[in-house]
């Protein structure tokens, strides 16, 4: 490497006495003196109110031509210093200044642009202090010698050789690679997720779908760039299907009920679902391994993808958030009904979260009914309809019980409770006979 260096060194100082070399450096100076001319007279330009003077509009209303400001110059340099470069090349062979100047101007084009629209502070880490001496290296014809030298020292790990030149390249594209995954995968789920013409189930499945792909791609890419023949991922997958067959078989069913539950759509994110042994909540997070259903007392229940596969469950809200509930109570036998079904059906529409109304079906109305006659008394059923479930923000079911309470003792209505009637006789031995009789 260092003759290398010695050698480009030599050629530089030989070409100081030759006539292309001032014939160069005055070719650069005419370059810098008219871009920047040229710069002055754009600057004032570049701006919305001046492009849209008159009847003239942007045709993208988005787009500020003042940001293009700080570009003028150096991108009229690197323009102007080509476009010499490019005469220069038919009446001289050597034009290693012009070169020189136009990659010193295109670094500086790179620098202006990542300072003012790369808002990541790692690319620009990277760029700036990677990226820009990478290209001055180049421009002093440095790069070649210098991954040559970084390729001497190698470690031969089994059929892998590694080089201090391919650790260096693995981590430099790794980073890029995984910064590209990471912020396609962001960009396209955000797409994805604001797709009006997909319902929920579709755009999560899309997205963890996306998501899956994008870094399954980058390892494949890191994979290549690492020198890993691609091929050996036969094995691999056969020793992760042996790994699934035993191990994993319990993960790999979740994730493949997670893709079915998505794809036929029998739950949704907000749905109420209560589960086969009684557990129930509002579906918060539907995962490739699990739902998180969270209940009105602030707690997650975690159900595993395959229980909405191989169980039963109630899905209270999936098609419809109208529920009927059913409220019962007894009064005693000597009550009015037709006055008690009139005060209860009045006392029922009144609450604000009641559907009600005379518009509505019969099927739809709150109703009160005789259940059956019990021991006590007569057993009423009231019927109404509500939208949502019936608890955690709602308490329709509570609210009208005391309204219904209230109700009644306003109309003299009672409650029965029971009674039992006891007689004793006497007979003529003196003997105590007892006998209960309920009414």
């Amino acid at each position: 490497m260092l003759e290398s260096i010695n050698q480009h060194v030599t050629l530089y100082l030989d070409s100081l006495n030759s006539p292309d070399f001032y014939w160069q450096i005055s070719s650069v100076a005419s370059a810098f003196l008219v871009s920047w001319v040229i710069s002055l007279f754009l600057k004032p330009r570049l701006s919305r109110h001046h492009l849209e003077s008159g009847n003239s509009r942007l045709a993208f209303p988005w787009f500020n031509p003042e940001s293009l400001r700080p570009l003028c110059f150096p991108l009229l340099l690197v323009m102007i210093l080509g476009g010499i470069d490019f005469v220069g090349a038919e009446f001289s062979g050597k034009s290693w200044v012009l070169r020189a100047a136009q990659s010193v101007a295109l670094i500086w084009l790179l620098f202006v642009i990542i300072s003012r629209f790369i808002q990541s502070p790692s690319i620009v880490f990277v760029i700036k202090w990677i990226g820009i001496p990478i290209g001055l290296l180049h421009i002093a014809d440095l790069l070649v010698p210098l991954t040559l030298w970084l390729d001497t020292y190698s470690l031969k790990v089994g059929n892998i050789n590694l080089t201090l030149y391919s650790v260096i390249r693995t981590l430099l594209f790794g980073f890029l690679l995984f910064w590209l995954g990471r912020w396609s995968n962001k960009t396209g789920q955000k797409m994805i997720r604001s797709r009006p013409n997909f319902d929920s189930a579709t755009r999560e499945i899309m997205s963890k779908l996306f998501e899956i792909a994008v870094f399954v791609l980058v390892f494949l890419l890191l994979l290549n760039i690492i020198g890993i023949d691609l091929t050996a991922l036969a094995v691999f997958g056969g020793a992760l299907g042996v790994g699934l067959g035993f191990g994993l078989q319990q993960i790999a069913s979740n994730f493949i009920s997670g893709i079915i539950i998505l794809l036929d759509r029998s739950i949704s994110i907000g749905d109420y679902i209560q589960l086969e042994d009684g557990r129930s909540g509002r579906l918060r997070e539907l995962s490739m391994r699990s739902a998180t259903l969270e209940t009105f007392d602030g707690k997650d229940i975690m159900v595993p993808n395959e229980k909405f596969i191989t169980t039963s469950f109630t899905n209270w809200t999936h098609n419809n958030q109208q529920q009927r509930y059913q409220l019962k109570f007894q009064v005693a036998y000597e009550t009015d009904l037709d006055l008690l079904f009139e005060v209860i059906r009045d006392v029922v529409s009144s609450h604000p979260q009641v559907i009600s109304g005379d518009h509505l079906p019969i099927e739809l109305k709150p109703d009160a009914e005789i259940e059956k006659f019990g021991e006590n008394g007569i057993n009423i059923l009231v019927e109404f309809w509500m939208d949502d479930i019936d608890d955690g923000k709602n308490r329709v079911g509570a609210d009208l019980n005391y309204m219904i309470w209230g109700a009644l003792r306003q109309h003299n209505i009672k409650i029965p409770f029971p009674r039992r009637d006891v007689k004793v006789l006497k007979d003529a031995v003196g003997t105590l006979d007892s006998t209960d009789n309920r009414q």
